[in-house]
C-alpha cells in the first residue's frame, strides 16, 4: 500500500506532501516535499491508495445557510439568535464537535479561526482531484480523508506540547515516535521533520491516512453521515500505532 499526507497551507509555502510504501511489515517514507502546488498533489493521489489532508473539507451546514441568508439585503426574513450557543453551531462541524469529545480538545473553527482561506485552497484542490477522475466523498470512505495530525498523535499516546513551534520538541516527540514504531524508516527526511513542522505533520497525515485505508479509525455513525459528506470528517485513530502494519 502507497499512503500519501498533505499538510496543507493557504499557499504552497507551509504546505508539505510525504510519500509512505508499506512492505512487509515497513513503513518508508520514499518521498517528501515542501513547497507544494496542487499540481503535484492530484498527480500523487493517481499512484497512491489513501491520501490524508490535513484541512477541514468544507464548512458547517448552519455556517453556510447562515451565509446565504446573509446575502439578503434587508434581513427582514430572517431572525438570527446572536447568542452563543447559535454562534458555536455556526463556528463548528458535527465533526469538530465529535474531535472534542474524542480528545477533550477542539479543533480550529473553519469559519471562524485561521482555516478559511487554507479551506478555499483546499476546495479547488478537491475540484482538481475531481477533474482528474477521483471521486471525492467527504466523509472519508474514498480516496481522500481529511486528518487531524495533532490529534492522531495525541490519540496513539504522544505528547504533542509545543511541537509545532520547537525544533527541540520535534526532535523528542520524534524520538519518542520512532523508538514504539521501530518499523518506521524515516531514511533521509528525518532532519527536515525535526527543521520543518509541515514536513514533521505530512508525514503523520501519511499515517492516519493507512489507519483510514484499513477502517481503523473513527467513522461517523448511521445519523453523522449525510453532514460528514457534506462538512469532511476528521479520520481520528481508533487503535495503537502497532495496528498501522499488524494487516501488512
Amino acid at each position: 500500500m502507497l499512503t500519501a499526507g498533505v499538510d496543507l497551507a493557504a499557499e504552497p509555502k507551509g504546505t508539505a506532501l510525504a510519500l509512505v510504501d508499506w512492505t512487509s511489515g515497513r513503513a518508508t517514507v520514499v518521498d517528501l516535499q515542501l513547497g507544494v502546488t496542487d499540481e503535484p498533489i492530484v498527480e500523487m493521489a493517481s499512484q497512491v491508495d489513501k491520501l490524508g489532508i490535513d484541512c477541514a473539507l468544507g464548512w458547517p451546514k448552519e455556517f453556510v445557510n447562515f451565509v446565504s441568508q446573509q446575502s439578503d439585503a434587508t434581513l427582514s426574513q430572517h431572525n438570527f439568535d446572536g447568542g452563543m450557543a447559535w454562534r458555536r453551531s455556526l463556528a463548528y462541524r458535527e465533526t469538530d464537535r465529535h474531535v472534542r469529545e474524542v480528545t477533550g480538545r477542539w479543533p480550529l473553527s473553519v469559519s471562524t479561526d485561521r482555516l478559511g482561506l487554507t479551506a478555499m485552497r483546499c476546495a479547488g484542490l478537491l475540484s482538481r482531484l475531481s477533474a482528474s477522475g477521483v471521486e471525492i466523498d467527504r466523509s472519508g470512505s474514498g480516496l481522500v480523508t481529511e486528518v487531524y495530525p495533532g490529534a492522531s498523535l495525541r490519540l496513539w499516546g504522544f505528547n504533542t506540547s509545543g511541537y509545532r513551534t520547537s525544533q527541540d520538541l520535534r526532535a523528542t516527540l520524534l524520538n519518542s515516535l520512532t523508538a514504539q514504531a521501530t518499523w518506521l524508516e524515516l531514511g533521509e527526511y528525518e532532519e527536515l521533520m525535526i527543521s520543518s513542522c509541515d514536513a514533521f505533520d505530512a508525514v503523520i497525515a501519511s499515517l492516519a491516512a493507512r489507519a483510514s485505508a484499513l477502517g481503523r479509525t473513527l467513522p461517523p455513525n448511521e445519523d453523522q453521515v449525510s453532514t460528514a459528506r457534506v462538512e469532511g470528517w476528521v479520520a481520528l485513530p481508533s487503535g495503537p500505532l502497532a495496528d498501522l502494519v499488524s494487516a501488512s
